[in-house]
């Protein structure tokens, strides 16, 4: 128990912190406050400029660290950020009386400061989470280097905490955050702090507005369809700062009729195969346009077991990339569109962040039909062998022939040994490649490798993704020029 001053313990402060979360000014207070053995009773907090510690502006003194259980610290730093008035009072009060024998006090979640303290965290957490989710950064249009603004309105001061994730995130962006109460600006090297921001100082839109929306519409479930729980994970004030969002109202308006189709799709048994027939049967056949050779393979057999139908390549003919993943999924299966289960929306996500447009690329599996192992009413996905993928590897080549875009994306192993003829370890072979096709190539991973990794390492390994899919669109523009 820490012995306190009977001489000073009557002496009372009125301490000044600087506006928003003042971490490290509310620490030093509290070091020296704790050294003259000032009780939280006789501590006045107010915000604004900092005097010293009794009142005089003469430099403050430094005070020893303290000795605390480092939950406590955790909380101090999780909580300050919070707009309560009395926040930084009842830190105090739980710092006293930690160190004045309540060692082990955050562990009586009864209690009610402790209780209070808490739930100002996890405002602060939520918070937090609403501005990684919903600030969208976009261009500004005639600068050099090109640099991004994004405009965003917290419930409380976590400007300061919440911009070290955007680093990690746009770590080779130039990009400015601003807010009513504080702005954060990145310039590939260095975060600084400055002023508040209005809002109109952020632009409107960008280019990139198409690709968000195009990302949402294709992660819109219309089954699972719930206002009230949209408008609590996306309260309505975030809504005008995020462009996907014109897209709700027209998808709930769809959203009964959708999930009927999707209820009445119901998956026809599987097809008989003979891989050599239906092969030969292509070969005597020559479409001259995407159109023909989509037809071509709607009327073939499936070259898998336990396909249902063919999911056929999505984007526009001459697109500038083009996409090739394994093959089509559960959800692609039932909807008929390559890349809309969990690893394509992931994909989305990832090509909107990269600057890649999803409506201006073309997507497609080397493998066309699901393969998969039916358990119970689960359908389990299986990999497709190196003969299958060579079965479907005349398809693949013709259509990237017709599509003819400049440069192609292999997705994972699958993609790569369709595309190259031969098996290649991703991780070896990850960047620019050459697929001996006339078009340039690019190796790297699929999207549901991500899904896989345990969480400590998804950030990094999406944040080693969308870098790849940056320079993909880089190189694209090169290749353009």
């Amino acid at each position: 128990m820490r012995e306190v001053d009977p001489m000073r313990s009557d002496a009372s402060s009125a301490i000044a912190l600087r506006e928003g979360a003042d971490l490290s000014g509310f620490r030093a207070a509290v070091r020296r406050l704790a050294a003259a053995g000032i009780p939280p009773e006789r501590v006045i907090w107010s915000v604004g400029e900092a005097p010293g510690l009794f009142g005089a502006r003469e430099p403050e003194t430094e005070a020893p660290p303290l000795a605390l259980p480092r939950g406590v610290g955790d909380l101090v730093t999780r909580v300050v950020p919070h707009r309560d008035p009395e926040r930084y009072a009842l830190l105090y009060t739980l710092v006293w009386r930690v160190l004045h024998g309540e060692r082990r006090l955050l562990e009586v979640s009864s209690d009610p400061l402790v209780h209070r303290l808490e739930r100002m965290a996890k405002a602060i957490a939520r918070d937090l989470h609403k501005m990684h989710a919903f600030l969208r950064f976009r261009r500004v249009e005639g600068e050099e280097p090109e640099r991004f603004v994004a405009w965003f309105e917290p419930d409380h001061h976590i400007l300061e905490a919440a911009a070290p994730f955007f680093v990690g995130r746009f770590r080779s962006l130039h990009w400015t955050i601003l807010t009513p109460e504080g702005s954060a600006r990145w310039n590939t090297a260095e975060l600084t702090f400055g002023p508040p921001g209005r809002r109109e100082d952020a632009p409107a839109e960008d280019g990139f507005e198409a690709g968000w929306r195009d990302y949402y519409e294709s992660t819109f479930n219309p089954a699972r369809t719930n206002l009230a729980a949209m408008r609590a994970e996306m309260p309505k004030k975030y809504w005008r700062n995020l462009p996907e969002t014109a897209a709700i109202p027209g998808l709930v308006r769809a959203a009964a009729t959708r999930t009927e189709t999707m209820i009445e799709r119901v998956p026809r048994p599987a097809i008989k195969r003979d891989p050599v027939r239906a092969v030969a049967a292509m070969a005597d056949q020559a479409p001259d346009s995407l159109e023909a050779l989509n037809a071509l393979i709607r009327r073939s057999e499936p070259l898998v077991p336990g396909a249902t139908q063919a999911v056929l390549g999505e984007g526009p003919p001459g697109a500038a990339i083009a996409f090739v993943g394994e093959q089509p999924g559960d959800q692609e299966d039932r909807q008929g569109r390559p890349f809309v289960g969990p690893a394509g929306q992931l994909l989305s996500r990832a090509m909107a962040e990269a600057g890649i447009v999803r409506a201006d690329a073309y997507l497609t599996n080397a493998v066309k039909h699901f393969k998969f192992e039916q358990r119970g009413k689960r359908r389990l996905h299986q990999n497709p062998t190196a003969g299958e993928v060579s079965h479907y590897r005349w398809w693949l080549e013709r259509e990237l022939d017709l599509v003819a875009p400049r440069l192609v994306v292999a997705l994972g192993a699958t993609a790569v040994l369709a595309l190259a003829g031969r098996a290649i370890p991703v991780t070896r072979a990850r960047g620019p490649a050459e697929f001996g096709r006339g078009y340039a190539g690019f190796i790297t991973v699929h999207p549901s490798y991500l899904l896989r990794l345990p969480e400590g390492a998804k950030e990094e390994a999406y944040a080693a993704f969308v870098a790849d899919l940056r320079r993909v669109g880089d190189l694209a523009r090169t290749l353009a020029a």
